[in-house]
C-alpha cells in the first residue's frame, strides 16, 4: 500500500461512488478481477478484511500459474520452489504403496507453471500488481453486507466508520466461506456433504540447513507434492493428506468432509497429528516445529453446486463459487481463482462499456468460464465424488491393505518359488476387490480419471 492511501485510509474517507467497481477480498480471484478492470480503464476498489492480502488466506500450498504468468509481472513472483515431483500414496494403518512421477520436463522452464507458494507472500504481491495497474486497495475491510436499489446491487456495507461504499458493479470473491454471498440469498449455503475442512502447518527445520533437500532428493530449487489417501492418512474420513516443500519450510495437512468431522467425532487436529505420526510420514517431518497454523473450509461440491454466477449490478468468482476440483488426483483451485476473476473482470469492463449492470449483460461471464478448462473440468469428474463416495471403504480401507499385502506377498524372501508369491499377491488383490468380476467393474468404473 502506498504512503498516500495509507494516509487516505487512516482518514477514513468516503468513498461512496468514487468507483466504478468493487472487488470483496483480495485472494487470487479478487485480485485478478481487479487488475483485469483496472487495465481496462475501470477505477477499481479492492477490499481486503485482513491486515494485508493473504493474512487470513490458507491453502495447501502449490500454485499452477498460467494465467498469472499472463496478466502479471511473473518474473518477480515469490516463489518458494518448482514441483518437479508428484507422490501419490495409499496409507493403510502402518503401510504405504506409492507411485511416483519425476519427469525431466518439469526440471525446465515453466516447470509445468507448478510452484509452492506462502499465501501470506503471494497474494500481497498479487494484489499489489492490481495496485500498480491502477485499483486502490483497502485492507482491515469487512464487508458484512450488501446494498440493494430496486432489486439491483448498488455497494456494499461495511465494518468501516462511513459504512456504505456504492459502485455500480461488486465481484464476490470472498472465499470458501462466503457469508456475504449467503446472507444475500445469491447462493445456497453448502451441505456439510459438499464441504470440506482443511487443517495445515507449516514447520521448519531448526539448525538443520540442507534436511529438505536430503530428506526429498531435491537439487536446486526442485520441490515436491506428496498426497496421501486411506485409513492412515485421515483414519474413516472422506478425504486425504499432503506434504508439500517451500524455500525452507514443509507445509504438511489434511483435508476431509465436514461431515465425517461431525459424525465421527474427528477433529482436524487429531487428524493432523495421525497423519504426521503414520510410519511413512514421521521421518519426512521428524526434528520439526510449527511456525504456522491454521484451518479453512473448501467446497466440494463440483459442476452441481455452482451457483448462480451473475446477477443484478454482481457476479460471483473463486471458492466463494464453489470453483474447485479435488478428485484426488487433481487438486485445483488457485487457477480455478485466477480464471474466473479474469473473465469476471473482462465481462464488467465490457458491460461498463454499455453503461448496463443487469445480469443479462454480465452473462459473457459464466459463459466464457463454460468454455474454460474450469468447468469443462469440473463437468468432466462430476461423477467422481459420487463414485468415490459409494467405494469409500473399498478405496480407503480395502484396497490399501490389498497392495500392501500384496507387494509383501510378492516380494517375500523365502524358500518357496516365485511362483506361489506371485500367486499370493494376485489372492490378496482379488480378495479386495471381489474377483475378477469385481476388479473389471472397477476398472470400467474409474477408466475416465486417466482419458
Amino acid at each position: 500500500m502506498t504512503p498516500e492511501l495509507e494516509a487516505e485510509t487512516r482518514a477514513e474517507p468516503n468513498y461512496d461512488d468514487r468507483f466504478d467497481a468493487i472487488v470483496v477480498g483480495a485472494g487470487p480471484a479478487g485480485s485478478a478481477a481487479a487488475l483485469t478492470m483496472a487495465d481496462r480503464g475501470l477505477e477499481v476498489l479492492l477490499l481486503e478484511r485482513g491486515a494485508s492480502p493473504g493474512a487470513k488466506n490458507l491453502f495447501g500450498g502449490v500454485l499452477y500459474t498460467p494465467t498469472i504468468r499472463e496478466l502479471t509481472a511473473f518474473e518477480e513472483a515469490p516463489l518458494e520452489r518448482y514441483v518437479a515431483e508428484k507422490r501419490f500414496s495409499m496409507l493403510s494403518e502402518d503401510d504405504e504403496t506409492a507411485v511416483s512421477l519425476r519427469p525431466g520436463e518439469w526440471h525446465r522452464e515453466p516447470h509445468n507453471d507448478s510452484y509452492t507458494v506462502l499465501r501470506g507472500e503471494f497474494d500481497e504481491w498479487f494484489a499489489g500488481q492490481a495496485v500498480d495497474r491502477g485499483a486502490t486497495l483497502v485492507t482491515e475491510t469487512t464487508v458484512t453486507g450488501l446494498v440493494r436499489e430496486g432489486g439491483r446491487i448498488v455497494g456494499v456495507e461495511t465494518d468501516r466508520p462511513d459504512g456504505t461504499i456504492r459502485a455500480p458493479y461488486v465481484v464476490l470473491a470472498e472465499g470458501g466461506n462466503s457469508l456475504v454471498s449467503e446472507g444475500a440469498d445469491l447462493k445456497p449455503t453448502e451441505s456439510r456433504e459438499d464441504v470440506a475442512v482443511a487443517v495445515k502447518e507449516v514447520l521448519e527445520f531448526p539448525d538443520r540447513e540442507g534436511v529438505i533437500e536430503d530428506r526429498f532428493r531435491l537439487t536446486d530449487d526442485a520441490g515436491v507434492s506428496y498426497h496421501y489417501f486411506g485409513e492412515g492418512a485421515v483414519g474413516d474420513a472422506f478425504g486425504g493428506g499432503f506434504i508439500y516443500t517451500n524455500d525452507d519450510t514443509v507445509s504438511v495437512g489434511v483435508a476431509y468432509r465436514i461431515e465425517d468431522a461431525v459424525v465421527a467425532d474427528q477433529s482436524p487436529e487429531e487428524t493432523l497429528n495421525a497423519f504426521k505420526s503414520h510410519p511413512a510420514v514421521a521421518p519426512l517431518v521428524r526434528d520439526a516445529r510449527t511456525v504456522e497454523y491454521g484451518a479453512k473450509t473448501i467446497p466440494e461440491g463440483g459442476a452441481e453446486s455452482v451457483p448462480d454466477l451473475v446477477h443484478d449490478g454482481a457476479v460471483i468468482a473463486g471458492d466463494a463459487a464453489g470453483l474447485v476440483l479435488n478428485n484426488g488426483v487433481h487438486l485445483e483451485g488457485t487457477n480455478m481463482a485466477v480464471e474466473s476473476g479474469y473473465h469476471a473482470g473482462v465481462a464488467i469492463a465490457s458491460a461498463a462499456d454499455r453503461r448496463r449492470t443487469d445480469a443479462d449483460a454480465l452473462r459473457a461471464y459464466p459463459e466464457a468460464l463454460e468454455e474454460s478448462f474450469v468447468v469443462r473440468n469440473l463437468e468432466r469428474y462430476a461423477w467422481l465424488m459420487d463414485a468415490v463416495e459409494a467405494d469409500r471403504d473399498l478405496l480407503f480401507e480395502d484396497l490399501p491393505r490389498a497392495f500392501a499385502d500384496a507387494g509383501t506377498a510378492y516380494f517375500r524372501m523365502d524358500r518357496r518359488p516365485k511362483e506361489a508369491h506371485a500367486d499370493g499377491a494376485k489372492a490378496a488383490m482379488l480378495d479386495a476387490l471381489g474377483g475378477w468380476t469385481g476388479a473389471a467393474r472397477l476398472a470400467l468404473r474409474y477408466r475416465k480419471v486417466v482419458t
